[in-house]
């Protein structure tokens, strides 16, 4: 009854309801659907493997028309969601203060659910195990041959990485090299550029997020990343016309950062600018006593890249599918920073 009263609910209200909720006797989920990236974030409130949440969270994406899944987990949890079909794809830093938090990933499109065994496969299997079984009573009586303890399912030597489309990786590191490289000739030219900082009311975030996404520009639309957050406005102005709206998402009680960048540079010229306004943007950031920060970049876009390295970020996953540009799907880098060490309080 619980399901059918949510279902319809969410049915009635689907068009605008980003943050769904399920829950029963097996599964306990918050869902927040993107649908302008079509792209889902699984948050498990009830750890541990499952038949039916394996198989929940899949019929909804389908039903809602998600073209990418996701989780953001501890590193206890990183087995659990590889035996739900999720790949590991990447880590943020001190996203949990302490201790890092793990990035998993499913494309529904190419999930291929695992293949149940017939009842006859089942029986030939228990047939040959009580043969072997009994054949090693004869050779060897004195043999301890009780049954093993059931195997942990959260056992973590198990592979959890799953298949690796080598022509995203290949550009994501090919994109990374030039991007160092050009950090590297680009060294102090940024601190040239005066850039200011200011707050933004959301009214007017929202306003210029509507016009990037409208122009094909627009990296995001500023929506939820999480729960139960706090999310700044800024933006970062400076000669020549030149203005980039940027957001932050945080939960102060891990003293973390989502960073999004509106827009990603228009060419090259942009480069200097955006280095500068990054940097602006950290060290307001530092002042804040934020203890790690992240941001999400198109892996093919080298001008946005080599602004993050020069900030001092590294690139610490590969999320495939993840974000949309325009009429365009794209693979995203999660570049990090750590900020301050959390043992220094």
């Amino acid at each position: 009854m619980v399901a059918k009263a949510w279902a319809t609910a969410q049915e009635k209200e689907k068009k605008a309801v980003d943050e769904l909720f399920f829950s029963n006797e097996s599964v306990s989920l918050c869902l927040l659907v993107n649908r302008r990236a079509k792209t889902m974030r699984v948050i498990d409130f009830r750890a541990g493997p499952s038949e039916a949440k394996r198989k929940f969270v899949h019929a909804l994406a389908k039903r809602e028309g998600v073209e990418k899944m996701y989780t953001l987990v501890e590193r206890d949890e990183v087995g659990t969601w590889a035996k739900l079909g999720f790949i590991k794809e990447g880590n943020i830093p001190g996203f949990y203060k302490r201790s890092d938090a793990f990035m998993l990933g499913c494309l529904p499109s190419a999930y291929v659910p695992p293949a149940e065994p017939t009842t006859s496969e089942v029986r030939i299997a228990v047939a040959k195990k009580k043969t072997r079984l009994e054949m090693a009573r004869l050779a060897m009586p004195d043999l301890d041959l009780a049954p093993p303890p059931p195997p942990d399912l959260d056992d973590e030597d198990e592979d959890e990485t799953g298949p690796v489309d080598t022509r995203a990786h290949d550009l994501a590191e090919k994109t990374l090299v030039v991007a160092k490289k050009r950090a590297k000739e680009l060294a102090g030219k940024g601190a040239n550029v005066p850039v200011k900082i200011a707050s933004l009311s959301e009214a007017d975030a929202r306003k210029a997020a509507a016009a990037a996404v409208k122009a094909g520009r627009a990296l995001t639309a500023f929506e939820p990343f999480g729960r139960d957050f706090e999310r700044r406005y800024f933006s970062l102005t400076a000669r020549g016309g030149f203005e980039l709206v940027v957001s932050t998402e945080s939960q102060s009680c891990f003293g973390n950062a989502f960073v999004e960048l509106l827009v990603a540079p228009k060419g090259e010229a942009d480069k200097p600018i955006y280095v500068a306004a990054l940097a602006a943007l950290v060290a307001k950031l530092i002042a804040d006593g934020v203890v790690s920060c992240f941001s999400l970049v198109p892996s093919d876009d080298v001008t946005l890249a080599t602004a993050f390295v020069a900030n001092g970020f590294r690139r610490t996953g590969l999320l495939q599918s993840h974000m949309a540009v325009g009429a365009a799907r794209k693979d995203a880098m999660i570049f990090s920073r750590k900020l301050a060490n959390p043992a220094d309080e």
